[in-house]
């Protein structure tokens, strides 16, 4: 690994998909969230050239797994050239829950908020939200009432209270 290869963590934001026809390269793209803050999150478009990594990205990553991606930052040289890492390792860190309704998934979408994962369902305005390692927070009466929810829940947290 050269000196300016650089390290990230975050979460596989969607199906990755082969870079070529033969599958010997991939691309995927990172959600990657250094702080608590959702605005300092950002996706991150990656690539990957080695043909047994491109295989095992392809084949083995589904969105929700949390990564640590290892490799090289490539700026563009014009304003239409994209940003992207040239990720030379991966680890996973945590593989994405598994849903146990299949049907659910249809009607139901899971999303990450910093720390938290929410679970929004089209048959009901309620949002169930767990924390990343799945402890229970609570669930919202509709979405725009999850700010108060994680407010309350970061309180009790902080005052040492379940």
């Amino acid at each position: 690994m050269a000196d300016d290869a650089i390290a990230l963590d975050g979460f596989l934001d969607e199906e990755t998909v082969p870079g070529d026809l033969h599958g010997s390269t991939a691309r995927f793209r990172l959600t990657v969230s250094p702080t608590d803050e959702r605005t300092d999150e950002m996706i991150l478009p990656c690539s990957v050239d080695d043909p047994a990594l491109a295989h095992a990205v392809i084949h083995d990553l589904v969105p929700g797994d949390k990564l640590r991606v290892i490799g090289h930052l490539r700026l563009p040289h014009t304003p239409d050239e994209p940003i992207w890492l040239v990720v030379t390792a991966l680890t996973v860190l945590e593989t994405a829950p598994l849903l146990s309704d299949p049907a659910a998934v249809a009607t139901a979408v899971i999303e990450r908020y910093g720390p938290y994962v929410c679970w929004f369902d089209a048959d009901t305005p309620e949002v169930e939200v767990f924390t990343e390692t799945g402890d229970w927070v609570g669930t919202a009466p509709e979405p725009n009432a999850l700010g108060e929810l994680l407010e309350a829940f970061e309180h009790r947290q902080a005052a040492g209270g379940e």
